[in-house]
């Protein structure tokens, strides 16, 4: 797959590779954001709580869009997550 396809799906961009339909790239993109969601909830579910439907959506957005894990397991994201949570609270102006 081509780096188009996964900048779109991780929502990087919004401009849908060659060969592809917009709804099907759309259902990759939410996939994705379903999978990593659900796997960081799994290990921050007070999180998720604290902050609201709305701050978990943008956070995890943020996290997919900016993040590069390269494990093929959901279940890894706990480790990525945390180093995005280091990351953006230390690029973050106080």
């Amino acid at each position: 797959m081509s780096d188009a396809f996964y900048d779109y799906v991780r929502g990087r961009c919004d401009t849908v590779p060659a060969g592809y339909t917009l709804a099907g790239m759309r259902t990759y993109r939410y996939l994705v954001y379903l999978g990593a969601s659900q796997m960081v909830e799994a290990h921050f579910p007070a999180l998720r709580a604290q902050l609201g439907e709305p701050a978990w959506c943008l956070l995890i957005q943020g996290f997919v869009r900016q993040s590069a894990w390269t494990s093929p397991y959901y279940g890894d994201l706990h480790h990525d997550f945390m180093a995005y949570l280091v990351r953006e609270s230390t690029d973050s102006p106080a």
